[in-house]
């Protein structure tokens, strides 16, 4: 059990009628609600899975929470992360968070953190907190917070997820237990797995994952029942299916002695997501692209490498649909040479990730084209505001 000093911890009237059905559970009861009044826990993002992580538990009365978030609440969050509302839109999303917390537990101390998590401030921030909670959503930070956590010696309690999968485990419960690198002892290839806003997520499949996060929190703290420490939970919503693997301690995971440089440690570098994987490509505005397209120009040719669903949300006039999927699996690579054939390739799709992918797939079978920068939620922002953003 965690170390918890609960001989000054005292619940108030208040607090005995709002934790009133934890406290008549015998492995709950007074002792487990003052651990939990005692406990100070870190959340490291408020989006999918740190949203009802909080909310849980807020209301299920732990004394201390800290959130690190930098981002502001976008109508696009409000799909799933269910901890902000319509009236926050544009505002930060940690001022967000702690009003909500408050209308649920009023006692609980909120310590916000608005910056983004680094090698140089991560030790300083988690070190005050008993257990810390990865509610990120890529892999640099993933690193930096399980590195910390075997530095602090504190548990790390993570949640992942991805259209419409997700998993969950404990990480670091003690020195003999698993980290996130006897999961992933290298990270992906950069662009090799795409973010929530490039490939999509089920807006309650974070709800799922984030609420079994914190239920492991709950049962760290009060020592009740089998955590998932050494167990690697997957969920499959679709299907509506849970499976379980075991993860053990790696013999050749590195020893862990300092916090490094992540972005450099997974690859990450590019001006825009995945655009580190491409390399050589060559890229443009996209005001130069709209300079291109005002010219009229004869010998150009736009393709748009999004699904279907996301050109049916907004598209940049006179684009082709030829979707990524149909040019890594070679399906669309003569449409594509007919389509370039004497005129010059640009490729465009959200947010120049998928586009980059495009390009260097397209290379093998010797075509050139040139990658637009930022895709098209630039376009909508630098160039035409009509065009939904998604």
């Amino acid at each position: 059990m965690l170390p918890l000093n609960t001989s000054d911890i005292s619940l108030c009237p208040d607090e005995i009628a709002r934790f009133s059905r934890h406290l008549i559970l015998p492995e709950v009861g007074m002792e487990g609600q003052k651990r939990l009044k005692a406990a100070a826990v870190l959340c490291v993002g408020t989006g999918g899975l740190g949203s009802p992580l909080l909310l849980y538990l807020a209301a299920a009365g732990v004394g201390r929470l800290g959130i690190v978030d930098f981002d502001v609440v976008d109508y696009s969050n409000l799909q799933r992360q269910v901890i902000h509302g319509t009236s926050w839109v544009g505002k930060p999303k940690i001022e967000s968070a702690k009003h909500r917390i408050h209308e649920i537990n009023p006692h609980c101390q909120v310590d916000l953190y608005e910056t983004a998590l680094t090698s140089e401030n991560a030790l300083e921030i988690m070190a005050p907190y008993d257990i810390i909670c990865d509610g990120t959503d890529n892999f640099p930070t993933r690193y930096l917070v399980n590195d910390a956590c075997v530095l602090l010696g504190k548990p790390n309690v993570y949640g992942s997820i991805f259209r419409f999968e997700g998993q969950a485990t404990v990480f670091n419960l003690d020195p003999e237990s698993p980290n996130y690198r006897d999961l992933f002892p290298e990270p992906p290839p950069p662009g090799l797995v795409p973010s929530c806003a490039e490939g999509g997520v089920v807006g309650v499949l974070p709800g799922v994952i984030g609420i079994i996060q914190a239920t492991e929190t709950i049962k760290i703290i009060t020592g009740i029942g089998t955590t998932l420490s050494g167990r690697l939970l997957l969920f499959d919503a679709l299907a509506m299916k849970f499976r379980e693997l075991k993860l053990r301690p790696s013999k050749e995971r590195p020893v862990i002695d300092k916090l490094i440089d992540y972005q450099e440690f997974c690859g990450v570098g590019g001006s825009a997501p995945g655009q580190e994987e491409a390399g050589s490509v060559a890229s443009i505005s996209v005001g130069d692209l709209k300079a291109l397209l005002d010219s009229d120009a004869k010998d150009l040719i736009l393709l748009d490498v999004r699904n279907p669903p996301e050109a049916a949300i907004a598209v940049i006039s006179g684009a082709i649909l030829v979707p990524l999927d149909s040019i890594e699996d070679g399906s669309a690579i003569e449409r594509v040479k007919e389509l370039s054939m004497g005129k010059r390739l640009y490729v465009h799709c959200k947010l120049g990730g998928r586009s980059a992918k495009a390009l260097i797939a397209l290379r093998r079978h010797g075509i050139e084209g040139i990658n637009i920068e930022g895709g098209i939620e630039a376009w909508s922002k630098e160039i035409d505001q009509s065009v939904q953003r998604y």
